[in-house]
């Protein structure tokens, strides 16, 4: 049987509760590595998709490490289950709007801060706020926390697609983004670095590729798609994916990696898996025949996470178990977040 940290995982996930206490079951390295850190981390943005997974995560790592570290989360919280969830299991909250200078600069002290915030759904029509919310916040928050560590969520998309036998993009590779939103994104990058010499903020930046939880991404809904017998796009024929919980706990171990003047990490799983694939698995698992449109491109939205992988390890949960996970949660009638990835896009268009 797979574990990860302490928990064998389940064959199936049955309902939220179990869900989200497999998303927040920190590895053994992750507790290895907040083991001496005391005083506070800040999690900036905390009221997203990811922030919930990310807080818990880190406050259950922190508990059995022993450390006395308080978890602070930070959202304007316009979703109060999101602030609920997360006082229900120790996270302090603070309500603050990052684009507010006043308002970062009264942020409670931190010895770490993780910075979750951005805007990429509902980009087309709305670009100024995209770019603002992007672009803006990072002066403030490195001003405020000069010098301290600060790991900051990116995106694949600052890259542009690639053809799929390539293995990826790297690192080093140029940002030439497709569309407002990934070139807000290489816009919120390059305020990080810039900001991170001016302010001798040492800062990670996370170009993270597809988060899955059961209630929403890549994976859900490709199985929706199936389920309901709505054509699968094939024209992004190949995505990378990652267990949301193995993509937060990868991230909060990059502070190691947190540098003057900024560097970058991709996080994602190994596999480029073929959205066909994905249609056909689901096929078999939840008895449909995948109804499948268009061609598949010689190029995708890739990202190669072998850095990552070299200095932290593969992801702990396979992609297999996300898949029948996703299955039976999607065949129960598991509830989602409503909340379309947008995967199929080619033109970077929101």
């Amino acid at each position: 049987m797979h574990r990860v940290g302490r928990m064998q995982l389940p064959e199936m996930i049955s309902d939220e509760q179990q869900l989200d206490d497999v998303l927040t079951v920190p590895s053994d390295a992750l507790v290895a590595s907040v083991a001496g850190l005391s005083g506070n981390v800040v999690v900036l943005g905390v009221g997203g998709k990811m922030g919930g997974t990310l807080a818990v995560r880190l406050r259950r790592a922190l508990e059995r490490a022993g450390s006395s570290a308080r978890v602070i989360g930070v959202s304007r919280f316009s979703d109060e289950h999101a602030r609920q969830f997360l006082e229900q299991r120790a996270v302090e909250t603070v309500t603050a709007d990052v684009l507010d200078p006043d308002q970062v600069a009264a942020l409670p002290d931190a010895d770490r801060v993780v910075y979750l915030v951005g805007r990429k759904f509902g980009t087309s029509g709305a670009e100024a706020e995209t770019w603002a919310m992007n672009a803006v916040p990072p002066l403030f928050v490195c001003r405020r926390y000069a010098g301290i560590p600060l790991v900051a969520y990116s995106t694949g998309a600052v890259y542009d697609l690639v053809p799929v036998a390539s293995g990826g993009s790297r690192e080093h590779d140029p940002l030439e983004p497709r569309g407002e939103y990934g070139n807000a994104a290489v816009a919120r990058e390059r305020l990080f670095q810039w900001a991170s010499i001016r302010f001798g903020t040492p800062v990670c930046l996370i170009r993270l590729y597809y988060a899955n939880d059961l209630r929403y991404g890549v994976i859900r809904d490709i199985a929706e798609n199936v389920y309901n017998e709505r054509p699968v796009d094939l024209s992004m024929g190949f995505v990378n994916l990652i267990w949301q919980g193995d993509a937060v706990d990868l991230s909060l171990r990059a502070f190691a990696c947190a540098e003057v003047p900024a560097s970058a990490l991709n996080i994602t799983g190994p596999e480029t898996v073929s959205v066909r694939y994905l249609a056909q698995r689901f096929g078999e698992l939840l008895g449909k025949t995948p109804v499948l449109s268009n061609e598949s491109a010689s190029d995708a939205l890739l990202g190669n996470a072998s850095r990552a992988a070299g200095l932290f390890g593969y992801p702990q949960v396979p992609l297999e178990h996300v898949i029948r996970w996703t299955a039976g949660w999607v065949a129960s009638g598991g509830r989602g977040l409503g909340k379309p990835t947008h995967w199929e896009v080619r033109d970077g268009r929101y």
